[in-house]
């Protein structure tokens, strides 16, 4: 990936962080955390890649939310970041937290099983 989209994609994560900090009221979004964003090589898309705090329930509230707000965060952007064309935006949820997690109860199961 060349030096644009990674500068592209740092500038959309700083703002969204701060849209949905500061801009977004919708009750459905609880405390997300914007964790990585990924822009395709001609900046037409971006993948924003979330984590929720809550039950599996409280995420998906927290997606309907967010794909309800897609276009007003999408021209926020398009106002904040001087760009030809702001990329479409696709919401993910962050997984490598969760699976960071478990790699880390399974390995510290595997330790107390090699102390006894």
């Amino acid at each position: 990936m060349s030096v644009r989209p990674n500068r592209v994609a740092e500038q959309i994560k700083k703002e969204m962080t701060d849209i949905l900090q500061r801009e977004l009221k919708d009750p459905r979004i609880g405390f997300v955390t914007v964790t990585g964003v990924e822009v395709t090589g001609d900046l037409q898309q971006a993948k924003i890649f979330i984590t929720v705090l809550g039950n599996d329930e409280q995420k998906e509230a927290t997606l309907q939310g967010l794909s309800k707000a897609t276009g007003f965060i999408r021209s926020e952007i398009g106002k904040r970041i001087r760009l030809r064309k702001t990329p479409e935006l696709l919401f993910k949820f962050d997984e490598s937290i969760d699976y960071g997690n478990k790699i880390e109860s399974l390995l510290g199961e595997i330790n107390r099983q090699n102390d006894q």
